[in-house]
């Protein structure tokens, strides 16, 4: 009886590989388990009294608010075809270098990374606007495909994006756990600006990481990378495709690095900005706003339904005793604090292969951050870690989301294997930058402690 939590955590991740909905699973699942426990007299039904409050916390939180507006910054900035203007934009300066296609793709796939932060819509957009045109200029397809499937993994490490939306807000709750578990009854507090501070500069050192990586790999194989004929370049046009998403990422990340305003508020600048943008570019209509809202509309409900079962999960996983079931299992790990981190990062990234970043946020870290942080974690580091394994884990053959995004938009030309190819040197590139984390936390730390 004492392993019931471990069987209903293994339960659920069974249903969710048959492709049973995700909500339903977790709230099904987890009920299912505490009826069969009263029946057993195993379970006390009174952790379930908890479940309103959960939910009123979960509707009431003020930081949850964002996910929708940003997703709905991110939707008509798709809709609008600002990415598009921009890879044009892009490909215009870029384009005559070996490899100037390969670094456009990467530097659009950074602005829509911070703009959405939703994985397949940036592998989708990326690989149906920019995959035929490099193809087309001779890149080779594993080149091709390798980056723009790890650029569109970026959003989950570049803020502002739903995942260190949703990562900060839960680890937020760990934290302060965590510290009232160890009778710190004034505990101090991270918030999901602190995480976005802490993540801009592994952010941008793994896009800086792969734009060297193409500009090494066009030297040493020219004919795989060749410089495109991109046109004549008029300043006033590549401005034009720029500056104004270039802004509007600035104003909603400066508003929030400079505490002018909440992640919250600055997502409202940004949704409003990105109206703005489109109507100024004549680029909006009903229709396609009308999409963007449906859009902004379906993935709100999904986010917040996961939430409300992840929330049914938690109490009756805790109710069979499997917080303390886990502690005790990393009480015994040896290497402490660090050799469970390496055991849950190793599980986060086996996780990734058959669940979501939000499944994983809502149903992992809830469990083990409080028993991480506990054993003296910094909360910014770990959240920076974790977006980092996810990423590398959604592009990780065969099972990444990534991956499967991209091959449902690619010609039958392309052959899986050479996607496959393509993203092991990203993966590796990650997977340095993961190492350079963990000797180096001040990597995560050093800009929120200095701005704070």
């Amino acid at each position: 009886m004492e392993y019931l939590s471990l069987y209903l955590f293994l339960a659920v991740c069974l249903l969710l590989m048959l492709g049973y909905p995700v909500a339903f699973t977790l709230a099904g699942t987890a009920l299912a388990f505490a009826t069969g426990g009263v029946l057993l007299g195993v379970f006390d039904a009174g952790f379930l009294s908890a479940l309103p409050g959960r939910i009123f916390g979960t509707v009431n939180n003020t930081t949850l608010i964002a996910v929708p507006l940003f997703i709905l910054m991110g939707n008509i900035l798709e809709k609008s075809r600002v990415a598009e203007e921009l890879l044009d934009s892009m490909a215009r300066v870029f384009g005559g270098l070996r490899g100037g296609l390969g670094i456009s793709v990467v530097v659009v796939g950074m602005f829509l990374a911070a703009s959405t932060g939703i994985v397949g819509a940036t592998v989708v957009t990326m690989g149906l606007l920019s995959l035929p045109t490099m193809l087309r200029n001779g890149y080779s397809p594993a080149l091709a495909t390798g980056t723009i499937a790890a650029t569109g993994t970026l959003g989950q490490i570049i803020p502002p994006s739903i995942a260190l939306v949703l990562l900060g807000d839960i680890l937020s709750n760990a934290y302060q756990q965590a510290q009232l578990n160890m009778n710190i009854f004034n505990p101090k507090t991270v918030s999901v600006g602190d995480l976005f501070v802490g993540a801009l500069v592994p952010g941008l050192l793994l896009v800086a990481m792969y734009i060297l990586y193409l500009l090494v790999y066009a030297r040493l194989r020219p004919q795989h990378a060749p410089p495109a004929d991109a046109g004549a370049i008029a300043v006033g046009e590549v401005l034009r495709g720029l500056l104004p998403p270039l802004a509007l990422i600035v104003v909603v990340l400066g508003s929030i690095l400079g505490g002018a305003a909440t992640p919250t508020e600055a997502a409202g600048i940004g949704a409003v900005g990105a109206l703005v943008l489109a109507l100024a570019k004549r680029q909006m209509d009903w229709q396609r706003l009308g999409e963007a809202v449906r859009g902004t509309l379906e993935v709100t409900c999904m986010v917040f339904m996961i939430l409300v079962g992840a929330a049914v999960f938690s109490l009756v996983f805790r109710g069979f005793g499997g917080e303390e079931l886990i502690h005790g299992f990393f009480q015994t790990l040896p290497g402490g604090a660090m050799g469970a981190t390496l055991v849950v990062m190793l599980v986060i990234f086996l996780l990734g292969f058959i669940l979501d970043f939000i499944e994983i946020t809502f149903v992992v870290v809830p469990i083990v951050g409080p028993i991480l942080l506990a054993m003296g974690l910094d909360p910014i580091w770990l959240g920076v870690m974790i977006a980092l394994n996810l990423q590398t884990s959604f592009l990780t053959p065969p099972f990444g989301f990534a991956l499967f995004y991209l091959r449902g938009v690619a010609p039958q030309s392309v052959p899986t294997g050479a996607i496959y190819r393509g993203v092991i040197p990203f993966i590796i590139l990650q997977l340095l930058l993961i190492v350079a984390l963990w000797f180096r936390p001040e990597l995560a730390t050093w800009l929120p402690a200095t701005l704070n």
